[in-house]
Order: structure tokens, then C-alpha cells, then sequence
């Protein structure tokens, strides 16, 4: 036998990297919040309206299903026919929220997990002892991390500042996303989409030179590129919530 094919006891092992790795992920998804019983007829009428008129909006995006003004979804035809016709129409439903009553292996069954309503939070830490000793502490919040980004943002890039502003010193391309805590500022053309107040902040703002977006939204009331005001649109434009109604303004 060759002695480069001997390894003695005492010989290191081959080193070999981690099979894999545990990462947290920012994700942005619309909620599809049910307002009926019964997905009928004038159901899907509505439902393929709204994909005619919005279709970039839902393409490619992860949906959840909220049915806190649904309950009777809880059956499981009733849920598997909805579910089967959302995805015929090439919806990616992958979740539910507000849903108390629904199995959890019907959920399972169908390619659906158990979301829970309002903000993300980061992924858990190990409990420090004072924690574990003290279960209904509160944490302070985590400092405020400002982004700012001095290039345009181009078609695909998705741009996040999970805990602060954002701010780009440039163009957002159409395709383009971004998704702030805060406010959001593009010095140049937004053509993308801009997500403020990600976390449910509802005093976040948004503000561009040329309004021609996609999408804009803040706390997750959002305006498609069809809806933006005719005079705010190309031009340098604030947008802020008032009385739960998504504002646009010209500035200047």
C-alpha cells in the first residue's frame, strides 16, 4: 500500500467546511387579507381586476393569507379550494396569519405555515439569565442604524434599512425595492418600489425627486404606480399617511 494512502491515528482529519449556515433574512411579502366567507364568483371577478391591472405587483412576490375577517376559512374545502385557485393565478401563497382555528397539519398539507401578524423581529438571541430569570422584561429597542447608499440602484436590487432611514443619492430603476423602518430619500427618479415605516411606523415618510413608482407604501398601506396622483406624478414629491390614507404632495 502507497504511503500517501496511510494515515496514522494521529494524522488530522481532511478539514471540511459547514454543511450549512443559519442566516436571517429580511423578507417582504403582501398580505391578501380575505373579506368574505365564501371565494365565489364576484370573489375571483375582483381578485382577476386587480391582477389585469396590478400585474407586476403580485409577480414573483411571496403572498400570506390574513384572514382575521374570515373565519369560516377554517374549513378545509373551503381553504383548499381558495388556496388552489390563488395559485392557479400564479399567486405564491406560502403562509397564513390571524387564523386561531385552522389545523395545523391542514396548513402543513397544503404548503402553508402559521405566520404571526405585525412587525418582524430579529432572530432570537440565547436568554441571558437576568432574562430567563425575569420572563416579562422588556428589551430597549435597538439603536437607530441609518443606511445611506450613494450610487443608483439598479433593476433586482433590494436595499434595506431594517432599523433607520434610507437614503439614496441616486436613481431607483423600475424592479428595483426598497424597504426601510423609517423614511425613505431618493435624490433622483423613483421608478421602483419604496416600502417606509416597514415595522408598522406610521409617521415614516417618503421622499423623491421624480414620483414615477411602482409602488410606494408606509405601515403597509400601499398606492400602485396607477393610483399615483396625476400631480404628483414626475414630479419631487412627499408621501406620508393621514387619517390612514397614503397623502402625496408636491414639494417645492
Amino acid at each position: 500500500m502507497s504511503d500517501q494512502n496511510v494515515r496514522t491515528r494521529h494524522d488530522p482529519a481532511p478539514a471540511e467546511g459547514a454543511a450549512f449556515q443559519v442566516r436571517g433574512r429580511f423578507l417582504t411579502a403582501l398580505a391578501l387579507r380575505i373579506g368574505t366567507d365564501r371565494a365565489d364568483g364576484p370573489f375571483y371577478a375582483q381578485l382577476d381586476e386587480q391582477l389585469q391591472q396590478t400585474p407586476q405587483f403580485f409577480l414573483g412576490a411571496p403572498v400570506v393569507l390574513d384572514f382575521v375577517n374570515a373565519p369560516a376559512f377554517a374549513d378545509l374545502t373551503a381553504l383548499r379550494d381558495l388556496v388552489e385557485n390563488l395559485r392557479a393565478r400564479e399567486l405564491r401563497v406560502f403562509g397564513v396569519q390571524n387564523a386561531p382555528g385552522m389545523d395545523p397539519a391542514v396548513l402543513q398539507s397544503l404548503g402553508l405555515i402559521v405566520l404571526n401578524s405585525g412587525k418582524e423581529v430579529p432572530l432570537p438571541r440565547d436568554a441571558t439569565p437576568a432574562q430567563a430569570a425575569d420572563p416579562q422584561r422588556v428589551d430597549a429597542p435597538p439603536p437607530v442604524v441609518n443606511k445611506v447608499i450613494r450610487s443608483p440602484i439598479r433593476s433586482g436590487q433590494l436595499i434595506v434599512a431594517e432599523h433607520g432611514d434610507l437614503t439614496v443619492i441616486g436613481s431607483v430603476a423600475s424592479g428595483a425595492e426598497l424597504v426601510a423602518a423609517g423614511n425613505i430619500h431618493v435624490y433622483g427618479a423613483l421608478r421602483g418600489r419604496a416600502m417606509a415605516g416597514c415595522h408598522g411606523n406610521t409617521d415614516a415618510h417618503i421622499f423623491c425627486q421624480t414620483l414615477d413608482a411602482e409602488l410606494v407604501a408606509i405601515a403597509g398601506l400601499y398606492q400602485t404606480n396607477e393610483g399615483l396622483e396625476d400631480t404628483a406624478r414626475q414630479r419631487c414629491a412627499h408621501i406620508y399617511l393621514k387619517q390612514e390614507k397614503l397623502c402625496m404632495e408636491v414639494v417645492g
